[in-house]
């Protein structure tokens, strides 16, 4: 069974920073283009980041430019998000995402931005943020 798990989360300061991983296990794991999306009480699941299967093409929410980076290590299936400065605002549960259909050179620096474009997601791991 192919399964996202996601580590990191936890409760920091304003200002402070977190690391996200999301670690890809299974044996029929396909990889493709890994997205991070969050969701805060009340509110819909909202884009963070996303990352082209070849690792050379991001997209970041504007709320987040200059203060979180993706990076991923396709030996290892994992993705990584460091987050910096971080604020109330992005208290949410983080989920992390691939899109299993647009794996491999054809799609290399394909980068997807909605719900819909991800079939495989992860469980979800909290970040609160105190001010």
């Amino acid at each position: 069974q192919v399964q996202l798990v996601e580590s990191g989360g936890g409760l920091v300061q304003a200002g402070g920073s977190l690391r996200l991983s999301c670690a890809a296990a299974g044996r029929t794991f396909s990889s493709g283009p890994m997205g991070w999306f969050r969701q805060a009480p009340g509110k819909e699941r909202e884009f963070v980041a996303a990352i082209s299967w070849s690792g050379s093409i991001t997209s970041y929410a504007d709320s987040v430019k200059g203060r979180f980076t993706l990076s991923r290590d396709n030996a290892k299936n994992t993705l990584y998000l460091q987050m910096n400065n971080l604020n109330p605002d992005d208290a949410a549960v983080y989920y992390c995402a691939v899109d299993q259909t647009r794996g491999g050179p054809l799609y290399r620096n394909y980068v997807g931005r909605l719900v819909y474009d991800y079939d495989l997601w992860g469980q979800g791991t909290q970040v609160t943020v105190s001010s």
